[in-house]
């Protein structure tokens, strides 16, 4: 009645569909399990220091920072790794919000979950327009990714720094 070929698209057919069932399922319940995890962000001090760099001066900040957070809720069947950034958020002189990443860092697994960083920025930190004179105090955030081994990623917020950190006047060149 049925030949080998027709049994064998039956019963592969069932089982993918199973199997995209199951993934869907462990999609939705990643949705559902959410954390709120804490953190604390402390700015110990900000330089900003003008450079030349091809044939322009723009000033370049250099940001000490302690980071503490307990990152651990975020861990669960389902997440492969985090990815933490720390950002400063702030309006330059010409009214753009500016969201700049100047530390990051891969969390792979729960027992390094608890983060204690006393640190500097990791990535360039500088001003478009050349110069942070007049630039509104900035904001600094630590941020997360959560990537899971199956679903959507979610983003989130671990800490914040409580006041505003404001640029001070450039130092002369180095």
């Amino acid at each position: 009645m049925h030949n080998l070929y027709s049994r064998f698209n039956n019963l592969t057919a069932l089982l993918s569909s199973c199997m995209m069932a199951l993934l869907a399922a462990i999609a939705l319940s990643s949705l559902v399990l959410t954390a709120d995890p804490k953190g604390e962000v402390h700015i110990t001090s900000v330089k900003v220091i003008p450079r030349k760099h091809a044939s322009k001066k723009q000033d370049l900040a250099f940001v000490n920072f302690n980071i503490t957070a307990d990152l651990t809720p975020l861990f669960h069947w389902n997440t492969k790794q985090l990815f933490l950034t720390l950002e400063a958020e702030y309006t330059n002189t010409q009214g753009v919000k500016n969201e700049v990443v100047i530390w990051d860092r891969i969390v792979r697994r729960k027992e390094d979950a608890v983060v204690s960083v006393l640190g500097k920025n990791k990535y360039m930190f500088r001003e478009v327009s050349a110069s942070f004179k007049n630039v509104p105090p900035a904001h600094y955030a630590l941020k997360y990714n959560v990537m899971p081994y199956v679903g959507a990623l979610t983003y989130g917020e671990a800490g914040r720094t409580r006041e505003p950190v404001a640029f001070p006047p450039r130092k002369s060149h180095v």
